[in-house]
């Protein structure tokens, strides 16, 4: 079931990319959590940060020697027991207003199952399209495959989520185009993506009035929902602001007069990409979206190699979930989405992103790897 020698076998152009993206990480981090640590070198957050890289690294290991057709048999316990966790969360205390983490007793840390349940809906989806087989375009196997999407989605959404929600989205449009679900319901959801898109990227750059818009918006969601879309937030022109005072070179590393000084809210979880570009400037941007791209076309080529449907389909929904994590998080810090907390992959401080973004590689790699079997 597990075969070590298949991490010689993985893609090694990915290690660097990866190891450069958590070095990103941990500068940044560093730089924004140092306070009275200033005179070590990695602050008190960094170290833990450091201690959730080990352990994701033996994660990824750890799926990579795993045979990804084993999750086949897995996967529907792991869909089922993500979502009671989900539904659990509404009978928990919240925390910061919002039903989204698990407090672990005895630690001050916190477990998030949103982020898990990206990747069980992934590997749901995969092996619920591969059984149908033949039958995959028929509407009652379009409606079936809605329903496993749609329940992860809608708690999610209630949290209130709407990061995490705008990237199962996508993921599922994906698999369901290359999965071959009836094509009136992808029509239907590429539509429905698009327009919806479209009116957020045409308010937040502008073009449709915040408030000159809100009496039409309120007849179909409620008021504070409508607020979330507000492009005129102190935590949006902030982070604008950090990018900007950036400029070509930056500031410097540890040298940040706005950022470093905690005007930037959240500085090392949601809004990391905004401190970066500040201490790194439009160079130190181009860097990062370098590594970016190389891990997640690297990763694409997985898809292009599986010999099988479920690993076509698992690589491309893993694929899909990398990349608008990417796409999502810098969206927002430039003003062109609704900051909604959604992490930039393995630069963003927390255990549960570094854990679920290295089981992701992880099992990519996993399918990578046995690409000759077949």
């Amino acid at each position: 079931m597990w075969d070590y020698r298949y991490l010689s076998r993985i893609d090694f152009r990915l290690i660097p990319l990866i190891v450069g993206l958590m070095g990103i990480g941990v500068l940044v981090i560093t730089s924004m959590t140092s306070g009275a640590d200033a005179d070590t070198l990695l602050s008190l957050t960094a170290k833990s940060q450091v201690q959730w890289f080990m352990v994701g690294w033996l994660i990824f290991s750890f799926f990579v020697g795993l045979d990804y057709r084993k999750l086949r048999s897995w996967s529907w316990v792991l869909y089922l027991a993500v979502t009671l966790l989900l539904i659990g969360l509404f009978f928990t205390a919240p925390i910061q207003n919002v039903h989204r983490w698990y407090r672990i007793p005895f630690m001050e840390r916190a477990f998030q199952p949103s982020e898990y349940a990206k990747l069980t809906m992934v590997l749901a989806l995969s092996t619920f399209i591969e059984i149908k087989g033949r039958d995959v375009g028929s509407l009652r196997t379009a409606f079936q495959a809605l329903l496993i999407f749609f329940i992860p989605f809608f708690l999610i959404l209630k949290q209130p989520d709407l990061g995490t929600a705008l990237v199962l989205y996508p993921i599922a449009l994906v698999i369901f185009y290359l999965g071959g679900i009836h094509r009136a319901v992808v029509s239907m959801m590429a539509l429905l993506g698009v327009l919806g898109f479209t009116f957020v990227a045409l308010m937040f750059t502008g073009i449709l009035p915040h408030e000159e818009m809100r009496p039409y918006a309120t007849k179909f969601i409620k008021n504070y929902q409508y607020e979330r879309l507000n492009p005129h937030t102190y935590h949006q022109k902030a982070a604008q602001t950090a990018i900007g005072l950036g400029g070509l070179t930056g500031t410097g590393w540890l040298q940040s007069e706005f950022s470093g000084h905690q005007w930037l809210p959240a500085a090392h979880t949601d809004s990391v990409f905004a401190a970066y570009a500040e201490e790194f400037g439009l160079l130190g941007v181009f860097l990062i979206v370098l590594f970016f791209f190389g891990l997640i076309y690297f990763s694409f080529q997985v898809t292009a190699g599986a010999k099988d449907t479920f690993g076509r389909l698992l690589s491309v929904g893993l694929v899909v979930y990398l990349a608008m994590h990417v796409i999502v998080n810098i969206g927002m810090m430039v003003g062109f989405l609704p900051i909604t907390g959604v992490p930039l992959i393995l630069v963003t401080y927390g255990g549960s992103s570094v854990f679920s973004s290295m089981m992701a590689l992880g099992i990519l790699q996993s399918i990578y790897s046995r690409r000759f079997m077949f």
